[in-house]
């Protein structure tokens, strides 16, 4: 009696992280909050880097004369001023309140002012392609986030000290490539630490992190509207001291990656520590299931030496998926940033629409959360995204224009109510579709490519965001031509989507082998021979 029970004291029990997190751990206990709420604050940093140029480079909105050179110009029109000679007027405000204003970006110099955002977001392209191949294989989830936070921190105090508009847009490059390893790896960390069910929900908390600081930002930058350096200056500190005092210290890696790595005692630590807080405790004899010691997938596939990323490119519904994943993601990223950037091109006071189309991502993060927890992806998303596009298009409809009379300086702020009402709603079905889209490329794909999926898609977004600023600067000339490109970009996303599978509930796979079994999306064993055969 007594060897027997020595016997099943010894037995080691084996389980999966998804099955130890919903059977031991808690699905989404007080730890797991706490790790998902301190990860997802890096999100205010990202919109704060992203989104400061609404502000920073944004056109003046007036200007007078300083002679009698002027003429009969219009005072507020900034087109106006390309036929007069240098020195005879200056901006309201004075030369300080943008780098438009600073640096002379108008008349044939107007589309300069579009370079430093456009170069923002390629650099956020290439630096999502660099954190997401090392958040998987090197530095891991966390790091790659604390990397992130401390050179973004970096980078914009020094885009406050640029002398000319080529240097501030190399600053911006390396500003958008920092700050592209806090989004996809803050994502990721906080949705492989919680049970299937609560992945949807924890994904929308770093949104409403990022609405925060989408909202924060006309609050700093209105107390320091009279130098746009200041606002740099202000927001450098912010995610320097979140790195060093709240990252380091409190929050843990992702038991998912430390597992893919074969530090397997470490990842039972941490889970151990998640299950201690929550008032819980872990089976003495528990040992995690590593994904490599699937037989059954080794036996069918053989050794294989390939990386996983090499895997991805190799295997046929991996990249279908990935292939449609990256084109709905160029649309919606486009869409997304693009109404937020084309903001000024509305006719309304610059910070009360800022504000508004900050606070509309409020409610976006809540009815996505609700949603999310009983609607399907794929229908959420399409919805979402041919909303946001019709929306865009109904506002040519109360386009304004700036009058017979442009001479008439009244003429030329004339904001229509209806079209901001639309414009809002568009802006919030457009963060609705993106924040679900970052969810669902997660789902879609197993551990050991996630962050590398999730930075790909991120490259797609950040390509259409780069792209977006161009059409902004269009847009000053004809507002209503840059609102209907949005519209239908944003209609072929959410239709271009109809084709990725449906991820509600399914489990997170640990390797591409094992989703390709159990969800058989591609070659299975064949028990006679063991030979491949392709299952339609």
């Amino acid at each position: 009696m007594d060897e027997e029970k020595q016997g099943l004291v010894g037995k080691k029990l084996e389980l999966t992280v998804d099955e130890v997190v919903e059977e031991y751990v808690g699905s989404f206990g007080f730890s797991q909050l706490l790790q998902v709420i301190l990860v997802s604050l890096a999100w205010i940093f990202e919109a704060q880097s992203t989104l400061v140029t609404i502000f920073t480079d944004a056109q003046p909105e007036s200007w007078r004369c300083l002679g009698l050179d002027c003429g009969g110009a219009s005072r507020g029109d900034a087109a106006s001023v390309c036929g007069l000679k240098q020195g005879t007027w200056e901006w309201n405000g004075g030369n300080t309140r943008s780098i438009i204003a600073e640096w002379g970006l108008v008349c044939d110099r107007r589309f300069l002012a579009a370079l430093p955002a456009s170069v923002y977001f390629l650099g956020s392209l290439i630096g999502s392609a660099v954190f997401g191949r090392l958040a998987d294989a090197f530095l891991g989830r966390k790091r790659s986030v604390m990397v992130s936070c401390v050179l973004t921190s970096v980078t914009t105090f020094l885009t406050s000290l640029s002398p000319n508009i080529w240097i501030y847009s190399f600053l911006r490059f390396t500003n958008g490539f920092s700050r592209a390893g806090m989004g996809i790896c803050c994502l990721v960390l906080s949705t492989e630490a919680v049970g299937r069910k609560w992945r949807g929900q924890v994904g929308q908390y770093g949104f409403f992190f990022f609405a925060t600081g989408f909202l924060s930002i006309p609050l700093i930058a209105y107390p320091t509207r009279d130098c746009w350096r200041n606002l740099y200056r202000i927001m450098s500190f912010l995610p320097l001291v979140y790195s060093i005092f709240l990252l380091g210290p409190f929050v843990s890696e992702s038991p998912r990656w430390l597992l893919m790595r074969g530090r397997s005692e470490e990842a039972l630590e941490v889970l151990k520590r998640y299950a201690r807080i929550n008032g819980r405790e872990l089976p003495p004899n528990l040992r995690l299931l590593e994904p490599s010691s699937n037989e059954k997938t080794n036996a069918c596939k053989g050794e294989d030496k390939a990386s996983p990323i090499e895997k991805l490119w190799n295997t046929q519904w991996a990249v279908r998926r990935m292939a449609l994943v990256m084109f709905t993601g160029f649309g919606v990223g486009f869409t997304y940033y693009g109404v937020q950037l084309n903001v000024e091109n509305l006719n309304f006071n610059l910070y009360f629409t800022v504000a508004i189309n900050a606070i509309m991502e409020i409610p976006a993060v809540f009815i996505g959360t609700v949603l999310l927890s009983f609607t399907n992806r794929r229908l959420l998303f399409s919805t979402s995204a041919f909303f946001a596009g019709v929306s865009c298009m109904t506002c040519i409809m109360f386009s304004s224009t700036r009058g017979k009379n442009k001479n008439d300086p009244s003429s030329t702020k004339k904001g229509s109510l209806p079209q901001l009402t639309f414009e809002a709603i568009g802006f919030m079905a457009a963060s609705i579709a993106f924040d679900v889209l970052y969810i669902y490329c997660v789902e879609l794909f197993p551990t050991n490519v996630r962050n590398f999926a999730v930075s790909l898609l991120r490259q797609a977004i950040t390509l259409g965001a780069s792209i977006s600023p161009l059409l902004v600067a269009f847009g000053r000339l004809s507002p209503s031509l840059s609102l209907f490109v949005l519209g239908v970009l944003s209609i072929v996303s959410g239709t271009l989507s109809l084709w990725l599978p449906e991820t509600r509930n399914s489990p997170l796979y640990e390797t591409l082998e094992q989703q390709e079994l159990e969800e058989g999306l591609g070659y299975v064993c064949n028990d006679d021979d063991m030979g491949m055969e392709m299952q339609m």
